[in-house]
């Protein structure tokens, strides 16, 4: 009798156990996919910014705007690092796509309409990635912090994992107006 409950108690930690690694895991995993994401579209600036160069001459600010914010990326470590590096890139795109509607003959270019959608797609993209990392943060930091799980996680040196932010720029309510014709 007391076997089968040392067995089963033993069994029941192992498979607490795996479950947080295999969770660990994940979170690894679905950095690995944003990341994958976010280098296709660092690969795709250059090519955007370069087809768009000869419409925007007068729009430099812009272009630097892109270029700081994909220097910040090199240079970014770490989840937070790498999430604020992020958001710049976000917020200079937003300015660099609302700039290029200044442009009717740009906007009309197809190789700036293909990129304009291609980074549109990777956003989105980029965006799902993004709630799938932090929906496993959140399911692994819970974990860490429930019984019996804590437990095992303090054993194992497990420690909370951080959560992919957003910029408090981007929660700002967007103003809408429509103009109406006389």
């Amino acid at each position: 009798m007391i076997g089968f409950l040392l067995v089963g108690s033993v069994g029941f930690f192992l498979s607490i156990y795996n479950s947080l690694i295999e969770m660990k895991n994940n979170i690894g995993r679905s950095w690995a996919n944003i990341d994958v994401l976010l280098k296709q579209r660092h690969d795709e600036l250059p090519k955007l910014v370069s087809v768009c160069e000869a419409y925007m001459q007068h729009e430099r600010a812009v272009f630097d705007k892109l270029s700081e914010a994909r220097a910040a990326l090199a240079k970014a470590a770490g989840v937070s690092q790498r999430s604020d590096a992020e958001n710049q890139i976000t917020r200079a795109l937003g300015q660099f796509f609302a700039v290029a509607e200044n442009y009717p003959e740009l906007k009309a270019n197809q190789s700036f309409a293909a990129l304009q959608s291609r980074i549109s797609e990777l956003e989105n993209a980029i965006a799902d990635r993004r709630e799938f990392y932090n929906d496993t943060v959140t399911l692994y930091n819970t974990r860490l912090e429930q019984i019996p799980d804590s437990w095992v996680a303090d054993g194992m040196n497990l420690q909370a994992a951080e959560l992919f932010k957003i910029d408090e720029s981007e929660r700002k309510d967007v103003a809408i107006s429509f103009k109406m014709s006389a």
